[in-house]
C-alpha cells in the first residue's frame, strides 16, 4: 500500500456489509447451498462471463455433475459439451483435471490452506480466497476484475491492473479493507457492488463508499482502473469444410494445445479443398453450389475470418475413430463445439 493511501478503517467494510443485507445478491443458485464444488464451479464459469449469462450453464453442470467424484469420473468429450458456449475452453479443461487431483490426492475435498487450492489445477490466489471465504467464511481477500474496479477507483489507483506494480498494490489494498468476521459476506459484497453499482459508468449516488472515494472526489472515477495499452490484432484466415455425408457432418478433433484444445471442430482445409480431402481424408469430395457466409470470430489476441465451403462426400471411408467422426445437429448429442463452428453448421445453406 502506498504511504499516502488512506488507512483502511473499519468503517469501509461497515459501510460495505451494510449495503450487501439492504441490496446484495442473495439467491444466486451457487449459495444454497454454498459446498466449496459448487462456489468453485461458479467462481470459475464467472471469470470473463456475466452472472446472467452463467446460472443456466451452472445449474445444468450441476444435474450431470453434482459432485467432485462425478466431475472427475466423467470423459473430458462431456465435460466439454456441457461447456461448450461458454469459451475460454481452458478452464474446463483445468476444471476436468483439478477434479481427478482433488479425488486422487485431497479424497474429494478442497484443503484449508490458501497456497494449498491456489496450487490446483487453474486455480489462482483470488479464486482460492473466494472458495474458501464464499464457502467456509475463511479471512481470505480476493481480487477480481469487480473488486479491482471498486479498489482502484477509491484509492484513485493509476494503472491498468494487469501490470504487476499495479496489481501489487491493489492486493494490499483488498488485503487490508478485508475484516477478519463475515469475510463471505464481504467478498459476496465487493462482487456486488462492482457488478451492479461501481460498473463501468457508475452510479456513484448509490453507492455506499462514495463519502471517501478519492476517485469520485476528483470528478471522474471512471478514470480508474486505467485500460491496457491497446494493440492492433492481427486477422488470420481459414477455410472450413462443411462436408455431409454418412448421414452427418464429419467433425475432427482439435489438437491438445493451442485455441479450442480438444473440442471437436469442422476440418479446416489449405490450398484447394477437393485436393486437401483427397490428400488428408483419402476421400473425393464435390463441392456444393453457392457460397456459404465468412464469419468473424474475435479471440483475445487475434481475429479470425473462417470462410466455410459446403460439400458432399463422393467416394471414400472416413472411419469415425477418436480423431474425427460424424454428426447429425437433428439426432445426435451436441458434442463439444466451439461456438462459431456450430453457428457454421446451423448456418442455413444459400439456396435456403
Amino acid at each position: 500500500m502506498s504511504a499516502t493511501d488512506p488507512a483502511p478503517a473499519g468503517g469501509f467494510a461497515t459501510a460495505v456489509l451494510g449495503w450487501f443485507e439492504r441490496h446484495g445478491r442473495h439467491d444466486l443458485p451457487w449459495q444454497h447451498p454454498a459446498t466449496p464444488y459448487r462456489v468453485w464451479i461458479s467462481e470459475v464459469m464467472l471469470q470473463q462471463t456475466q452472472v446472467s449469462t452463467v446460472i443456466p450453464y451452472f445449474e445444468r453442470f450441476m444435474k450431470r455433475f453434482p459432485d467432485v467424484e462425478s466431475l472427475a469420473a466423467a470423459d473430458r468429450d462431456e465435460v466439454l459439451a456441457h461447456w461448450a458456449g461458454l469459451g475460454y475452453y481452458a478452464r474446463a479443461r483445468n476444471l476436468h483435471r483439478c477434479a481427478q487431483v482433488l479425488v486422487s490426492e485431497h479424497d474429494g475435498e478442497f484443503p484449508h490452506g490458501l497456497d494449498d487450492v491456489a496450487a490446483l489445477p487453474g486455480i489462482g490466489r483470488s479464486t482460492a480466497g473466494a472458495i474458501l471465504s464464499l464457502s467456509r467464511d475463511a479471512p481470505h481477500a480476493i481480487l477480481d476484475g469487480n473488486v479491482k474496479r471498486v479498489l482502484a477507483r477509491y484509492y484513485a489507483v493509476p494503472g491498468w491492473p494487469g501490470q504487476t506494480s499495479v496489481s501489487r498494490r491493489l492486493w494490499a489494498l483488498s488485503e487490508a479493507v478485508t475484516p477478519k468476521r463475515r469475510a463471505r459476506d464481504f467478498n459476496q459484497a465487493m462482487m456486488d457492488l462492482g457488478a451492479t453499482v461501481c460498473i463501468r459508468r457508475p452510479a456513484c449516488q448509490r453507492c455506499p463508499l462514495r463519502g471517501g472515494c478519492r476517485g469520485l472526489a476528483e470528478g471522474d472515477p471512471t478514470r480508474y482502473p486505467g485500460r491496457k495499452p491497446r494493440r492492433q490484432k492481427p486477422l488470420r484466415q481459414t477455410t472450413m469444410l462443411i462436408i455431409h455425408g454418412h448421414g452427418g457432418i464429419l467433425l475432427e478433433r482439435r489438437p491438445d494445445t493451442g485455441i479450442w484444445a480438444g473440442l471437436w471442430s469442422l476440418p479446416e482445409a489449405s490450398g484447394d479443398p477437393e485436393t486437401w480431402a483427397r490428400e488428408q481424408l483419402g476421400a473425393e469430395i464435390q463441392l456444393l453450389e453457392g457460397s456459404a457466409r465468412t464469419l468473424r470470430h474475435e479471440f483475445t489476441h487475434f481475429s479470425l475470418n473462417i470462410q466455410p465451403v459446403r460439400a458432399r462426400l463422393m467416394d471414400g471411408a472416413i472411419v469415425a475413430d477418436n480423431a474425427r467422426r460424424w454428426y447429425n445437429p437433428l439426432s445426435d448429442e451436441t458434442p463439444g463445439l466451439p461456438a462459431p463452428v456450430q453457428r457454421l453448421i446451423h448456418q442455413k445453406e444459400p439456396s435456403e
